[in-house]
């Protein structure tokens, strides 16, 4: 449902603090602007006019990492993510550290092919450069191809279903492997998959950084392209993009792509265990890592366990909360955070006899690997697949 003001549920807080049971960042830093409950009074500030926008009222709202945790635990049904969006579009203009960033990620959403083919070119130089200068959080790996380099349909023998892939900015330009890895599970499973030409960014990036008229432009073109498809399901690989077309994109342009679907939840009742179990050579400790979108966002948390178990993962468990820190362009504007939230997380998984890290978030997996270069970090999908090859 289509929502024209935002800022009218800010009335509905009541300042409560529940939304503080768990804040990555003010679990980092114990002041009160820096959970959901002093953004949301900072806000209402600013909506009641009692508060002007300032580099020092920007930075406060623009250091969430918008994970969704705090909307959850609203008893009063504050849609506290929204509000944050709201935020940040209205002091987009007074906002100049992320002005940079802000035109760069505008650009690379309208013309990714574009943008794709000249980083390709200067990643080598340009990326190690930005990285040594405290630029980049991360060393980008561009593939030497996209997942998506025009319009392809899947065909198989025995048609068991139809799906679309939604493969969204990361599969396609960093990590198309996944999309592949995906494709032949789907395959293998008897479903025809098709990679519609004029997918866009799902624009979660954009709203991030208070640019909802491009956001809006994009989720458009997304949903009157999957919406006229005549597939079973819009899969996606991640939870981020999953929840835009879901759940987000309502709240922006009034519908959604209502067939999008988590890849866990949508494989949960598919895989056969007698059929797709990894031979005891293969089985091995391992950590799963519930990405915050997946976890919170979507209310998925079992399915992606239940499918590892069932394919012969031994699942070390977890304590508390764990976000990698990573939350697309917030590791950017906010290294220093980014990297402690990195390190308590890992702190956490160091302490567990795992060979390696199972995530179902491409960011996820980025931020991860970052920090532990000793244990292999995986997408769900790929030991999906490799459950697969050993019963090949």
């Amino acid at each position: 449902m289509l929502r024209p003001d935002p800022f009218e549920d800010l009335s509905k807080c009541v300042r409560c603090g529940s939304c503080k049971a768990f804040c990555p960042t003010y679990d980092d830093d114990f002041t009160e602007a820096m959970g959901a409950r002093g953004r949301l009074a900072l806000l209402w500030g600013l909506s009641s006019g009692k508060l002007s926008a300032s580099p020092a009222l920007n930075d406060k709202i623009f250091s969430c990492t918008l994970c969704g945790i705090c909307s959850g635990s609203c008893p009063s049904g504050v849609d506290i993510k929204e509000i944050f969006y709201h935020g940040r579009s209205v002091l987009r203009k007074t906002d100049k550290k992320r002005r940079f960033i802000r035109l760069l990620t505008r650009f690379a959403a309208k013309r990714p092919i574009l943008c794709y083919r000249l980083l390709t070119m200067t990643q080598h130089v340009a990326f190690p450069y930005l990285f040594r200068k405290g630029i980049l959080p991360f060393k980008p790996d561009l593939s030497e191809y996209h997942l998506r380099e025009k319009q392809k349909v899947y065909s198989v023998t025995k048609k068991k279903g139809r799906v679309a892939v939604f493969a969204g900015c990361t599969i396609n330009f960093i990590m198309p492997h996944l999309g592949e890895s995906l494709i032949h599970v789907l395959h293998r499973l008897g479903y025809e998959v098709i990679l519609p030409i004029g997918e866009s960014c799902c624009g979660v990036p954009l709203r991030a950084l208070g640019l909802d008229k491009v956001a809006k432009e994009l989720a458009k073109k997304n949903v009157q392209l999957f919406n006229r498809l005549n597939v079973e399901a819009v899969i996606s690989l991640c939870p981020t993009c999953t929840l835009a077309l879901k759940d987000e994109y309502p709240k922006l342009i009034g519908e959604g792509i209502e067939k999008a679907v988590d890849v866990s939840l949508f494989l949960k009742d598919k895989l056969d265990p007698s059929q797709f179990q990894l031979t005891s050579s293969h089985m091995k400790k391992a950590l799963f890592h519930d990405p915050c979108h997946l976890k919170y966002g979507l209310g998925i948390e079992k399915e992606p366990r239940t499918i590892l178990k069932n394919i012969g993962m031994d699942l070390q468990k977890t304590e508390g909360e764990n976000c990698c820190g990573f939350a697309g362009t917030f590791s950017f504007s906010y290294r220093e955070l980014s990297q402690n939230l990195l390190n308590k997380c890992l702190l956490d998984y160091s302490e567990k006899e795992a060979e390696m890290i199972i995530t179902a978030c491409p960011g996820c997996m980025i931020q991860i690997s970052k920090g532990d270069k000793k244990k292999p970090v995986l997408h769900v999908i790929e030991v999906i697949e490799e459950a697969m090859l050993q019963h090949s």
